[in-house]
């Protein structure tokens, strides 16, 4: 992170903490109370934003779809804490909430390009936080269908 970067996270903390903590209750509901072991992975660009929620359930990861929330919007109005300089804006973000407290981690524009798409990079971030738990996601809707090749 750079200085410049570091000193204006320290000047906005006191809008994005409330807003994280938000998150962590809207995690909460999503999950059914007890966020304890709620991993949310998110990639973000201009005009897009991709959340992906996870909690830790012992033997198994379980994925929680996260549409029917307000989850995107209160992604968009952290990523809009940052300054207009669209290299000043993170483009991933990682929240987990441990023993009752959440942690954040805000990857850059240098550090990951996210406008390459690369369908391997939440797997590997969540072997890399999980290890080789299956990841449980629910079966897909009725109207869904498998293109063939």
């Amino acid at each position: 992170m750079t200085k410049e970067r570091a000193g204006f996270m320290s000047d906005k903390l006191d809008t994005l903490g409330p807003l994280m903590n938000e998150i962590g209750q809207e995690l909460a509901s999503l999950v059914g109370g007890d966020p304890d072991g709620v991993f949310l992975y998110v990639e973000i660009g201009d005009g897009w934003v991709s959340p992906s929620v996870f909690k830790d359930e012992g033997d198994v990861v379980r994925y929680y779809n996260p549409r029917d929330t307000n989850l995107s919007d209160m992604l968009w109005e952290a990523w809009y804490l940052e300054p207009d300089d669209p290299n000043m804006r993170w483009s991933v973000l990682e929240y987990e909430v441990r023993d009752r407290k959440f942690h954040v981690s805000l990857k850059y524009p240098e550090e990951v390009n996210v406008e390459i798409v690369d369908d391997e990079r939440r797997e590997t971030v969540l072997r890399a936080r999980f290890g080789d738990k299956p990841v449980i996601y629910p079966p897909p809707p009725k109207s869904a269908f498998e293109l063939q090749p």
